[in-house]
């Protein structure tokens, strides 16, 4: 059922990348999306960086339109939806792409003190576009990587994950197909919880339009094991 919210803030969070807060606190598991909703735009999911919070990059026609709402403003959302990351192992490592931090915040910040270390490894295509950065604050170590070389190591993140993957008991990841798909073969599909992205219009398991193989994403995810998506991701 869809519910009004009212924006309390929002800011610029990165290159073409804000945040949204509303007056709402949802009871969630990091991993988990709401649906949101503009009148004469339409609705589309996104992850929960926490309780009343999202981070959203323009990439079209509606978040061009979300960009243009100012504190004030309402949202309409519903949800939460999905499957959300369990937190497992002792040894952690957070590998995000892009805009894929938003849930891998939420995780570490509902889990703080919950391991022993957690290496967050982070790449963009740039500095610009590197968000959410106060991240920092709840692990014991980043590493950025970028595509161009303007922070941190020049290259992905995959390939730091692939140097020192013998390190961690336990893989969360969050970002862009192609880097999901690199992940869980860097980790033979073990040891690792990936958050899937695949179109959705209901949300709930019903029109089938986010199917991923035998697998609904918004249903049966948006984060899966490593063994169940192999031969799909």
């Amino acid at each position: 059922m869809l519910e009004r919210v009212t924006l309390r803030e929002v800011w610029d969070v990165a290159r073409d990348v804000k945040a949204f807060r509303f007056d709402k606190k949802l009871k969630f598991t990091a991993g988990q999306f709401i649906m949101t909703w503009l009148p004469g735009v339409g609705e589309k999911p996104f992850s929960l960086a926490w309780r009343d919070l999202i981070v959203v990059k323009r990439v079209g026609p509606f978040t061009s339109r979300l960009f243009e709402l100012a504190e004030g403003d309402h949202l309409w959302i519903r949800g939460p939806y999905g499957r959300g990351f369990k937190p497992e192992g002792e040894k952690v490592a957070l590998v995000g792409g892009g805009i894929g931090i938003p849930p891998l915040y939420a995780f570490v910040r509902q889990n703080s003190g919950r391991f022993k270390s957690i290496t967050l490894i982070y790449g963009a295509r740039s500095r610009e576009e590197l968000a959410l950065m106060d991240i920092e604050e709840y692990v014991d170590e980043v590493i950025i990587t970028t595509d161009d070389g303007s922070a941190g190591r020049k290259g992905f993140p995959t390939d730091v994950l692939a140097e020192r993957k013998n390190e961690f008991d336990q893989v969360y990841a969050c970002g862009p197909e192609p880097m999901l798909k690199a992940v869980l073969e860097v980790m033979n599909y073990e040891n690792v919880q990936v958050s899937a992205e695949r179109y959705m219009k209901c949300g709930i398991g019903v029109c089938g339009s986010c199917n991923l193989g035998k697998y609904l994403v918004c249903r049966d995810g948006p984060v899966f094991d490593g063994f169940q998506l192999r031969g799909l991701l």
